[in-house]
């Protein structure tokens, strides 16, 4: 049923998506068109802001710049006096250096004998002041573009002090920008010859290469571009557009006002380029709608892991808890009996003795194997080998474990071979891995009561078996058995309690050891668990006899 309510509405959105992507191809040409037009327009206002802001900085010359002056005309004698007036405008202008302007300038408006007439003085960075030069070729260009603001000085009248740009005369355009008083009255007119080469040379291309790539980011090298005059004459591009191939085009802002921005695609109509973008758009689409289904599968995945392993985890707190009452109980009432003195007899005592140290070891056993699987888990548990005599070993933890046998009516069955190589171990770890496959085979061997740990040599490997005769484990769950909080969810095994860890445990130790751990079993005929040991040779036996070759700390137990 989730399935089905998640697959009904990803058919209509892919449906739908697929009307969607025909829609578009029709409108596409239209898109195309406005991309352009979008694009001519970045790449305009680039130029424009270049210039604006370069002009609001280099131009913005301070009122009291100018001396001698009586509202905004400049009483002189001589034009020692004019230039005099002005020094502090050269100054300001000998701290701009600004790429793309051709000569500063300045616009005022003097009296000199009671007649009024206006005057232009060019910045010379030769000499860092402003100078008259009567035979420049610029000087018509300035006086078309400044007349208007010399009658706005004479008549006071207030302006908003901007930058303006001028071309009229094409070979000389120009920015200039009013200079107010305090009382926001324009007192005169600062300026700045462009060049237009650097424009066409450094500006420009600039300016068209940087917004290209996000307006055409697949096919931005079939991008022409070219500026035209009003007549239609070329003023830049590498190939021509004519006014009938143009795709868009736009006027320049600011300055160079007669000149247009024209564009067109190379080689590819616009139905062409329509269909071309329904493709890649549909192929994108099938893409995503498999990732997404892809990603809806793993989500349900991880779900389902989730909440299983939140359901191993509730079984192991139950059955650990259980684990932990029984010993405890045990104990409990068995001390309560020597401590009433309800036992006289020395041999009672003796058994009821040996009853609480088996329980205070089961409860060892099971603190142990939380302990050591919180320190896997962090990444901290750390091993000692050593090398170590496995027989020796292994009647060790019989010995420990002899108790424990004898009180549920075991027999052990211990079959070992002569000349057993020595094996690098950490004693404690690979003790409690015994335990745990002992505790394991106890556990479930149902009516059955004999248990046989077998040790032999094989190639290079010693190792260690541990069979009984119980109910055994289905194949399906043989490869699950070593995962963390499995328990087998059918038949007896699963009403046997425990914590889910012992298995996992062995495997970590013994892969930690280098070593293997296998299984054969079959339901109804009981279990094998065998642990493979790299054997030692002469000569690293008689390295390893007094000293630890390692001390490791392996991975998480989280896998899986």
């Amino acid at each position: 049923m989730g399935t089905l309510a998640v697959a009904v509405p990803l058919v209509f959105i892919i449906y739908w998506q697929y009307g969607s992507l025909k829609s578009l191809e029709k409108t596409l040409p239209v898109y195309r068109k406005e991309v352009m037009r979008d694009y001519l327009r970045a790449v305009i206002k680039e130029v424009s802001s270049f210039y604006y802001n370069n002009a609001m900085e280099a131009l913005s010359v301070p009122p009291d710049a100018i001396a001698n002056r009586a509202g905004g005309e400049i009483h002189i004698k001589d034009n020692a006096t004019l230039s005099g007036a002005v020094e502090r405008v050269g100054e300001h202008f000998a701290s701009k250096n600004i790429e793309g302007v051709e000569r500063f300038f300045i616009v005022v408006d003097t009296i000199q004998n009671g007649v009024n007439q206006g005057a232009v003085l060019f910045y010379n960075p030769a000499t860092r002041r402003m100078q008259l030069e009567p035979e420049a070729s610029e000087l018509q260009a300035i006086n078309v573009a400044c007349a208007p603001y010399l009658i706005y000085i004479r008549s006071g009248t207030k302006v908003q002090s901007m930058p303006v740009g001028s071309d009229r005369n094409p070979w000389h355009p120009l920015i200039v920008k009013p200079l107010l008083d305090s009382s926001e009255k324009i007192i005169a007119v600062t300026g700045m010859m462009v060049k237009w080469d650097y424009f066409l040379k450094e500006l420009l291309p600039a300016a068209l290469d940087k917004p290209l790539r996000e307006s055409f980011p697949t096919d931005y090298m079939d991008v022409i571009v070219a500026v035209n005059g009003e007549d239609g004459e070329p003023i830049y591009g590498d190939e021509r557009i004519m006014p009938d191939d143009e795709e868009a085009y736009q006027r320049f802002s600011f300055i160079f006002t007669r000149w247009f921005l024209a564009t067109r695609m190379r080689g590819m109509s616009e139905a062409q380029w329509a269909r071309r973008n329904y493709l890649v758009n549909l192929s994108l689409g099938v893409t995503m709608t498999l990732f997404l289904i892809g990603g809806i599968a793993l989500t349900l995945r991880t779900a389902a892991r989730a909440m299983k392993l939140s359901e191993m985890k509730s079984d192991f707190v139950s059955n650990v808890s259980h684990e932990l009452r029984t010993p405890l109980a045990s104990i409990r009432v068995f001390g309560e009996f020597l401590k009433l003195g309800r036992v006289k007899d020395a041999a009672k005592m003796r058994e009821y003795g040996e009853y609480i140290e088996t329980e205070s070891r089961r409860l060892t056993q099971l603190i142990n194997n939380i302990l050591d699987f919180s320190r896997i888990e962090s990444g901290q548990k750390s091993y000692h080998f050593y090398s170590t005599d496995i027989r020796e070993l292994v009647a060790d933890t019989l010995k420990v474990f002899e108790v424990r046998l004898k009180q549920d009516d075991f027999t052990i069955h211990f079959e070992t071979m002569a000349n057993l190589p020595r094996v690098a171990v950490d004693a404690d770890a690979m003790t409690q891995a015994i335990v745990n496959l002992l505790d394991n085979a106890v556990k479930y061997s149902g009516a059955s009561r004999d248990i046989t740990l077998r040790l032999d040599h094989r190639n290079e490997w010693v190792t260690i078996a541990v069979s009984d005769n119980g109910v055994g484990i289905p194949e399906e769950d043989q490869e699950k058995v070593f995962e963390r909080f499995h328990r087998v969810s059918t038949g007896l095994v699963h009403d046997v309690k425990g914590s889910g860890l012992g298995l996992a445990i062995v495997k970590h130790i013994v892969e930690a050891h280098s070593g293997k751990v296998g299984l054969e079993s079959r339901p109804g005929r009981g279990s094998t668990f065998t642990i493979q040991l790299p054997a030692l040779t002469d000569t690293s036996a008689e390295r390893d006899a007094n000293a630890p070759t390692m001390t490791t700390s392996d991975e998480s137990l989280a896998r899986g």
